[in-house]
């Protein structure tokens, strides 16, 4: 991934992590021969989001993005599950720093609850 778009995404998107909740720990989870560093998951008082790398997109993920506030409109993709929703961000893609902020502190206030 050295070089590439998605490189600079997936360091924006954990800034803004890290931006909305400090104390947020990240960990590489789920390693195996065929991604040996693992997917990236952030937690604060339970699971708040995991960032996976795919060809044409980076993916974050929200444990229990289905009982997350969303007015901006941020989860475009998995709309039908039952408890998670996420995030696909592609190349051209501009991300709503703000909201996203939001979304992250909104998380780790559910896991406080």
């Amino acid at each position: 991934m050295s070089g590439d778009w998605r490189e600079s995404r997936v360091s924006e998107v954990r800034s803004l992590i890290v931006q909305a909740e400090p104390e947020i720990v990240e960990e590489a989870k789920w390693r195996k021969a065929s991604n040996p560093d693992g997917v990236p998951t952030f937690s604060l008082d339970g699971l708040i989001c995991t960032l996976e790398t795919y060809k044409d997109k980076i993916k974050v993920t929200f444990a229990r993005g289905a009982s997350l506030p969303d007015p901006s409109k941020l989860f475009n993709a998995s709309l039908d599950a039952g408890v998670r929703r996420a995030i696909d961000i592609k190349e051209a893609d501009v991300v709503d720093a703000d909201a996203f902020v939001a979304l992250v502190q909104a998380a780790a206030a559910l896991n406080r609850g």
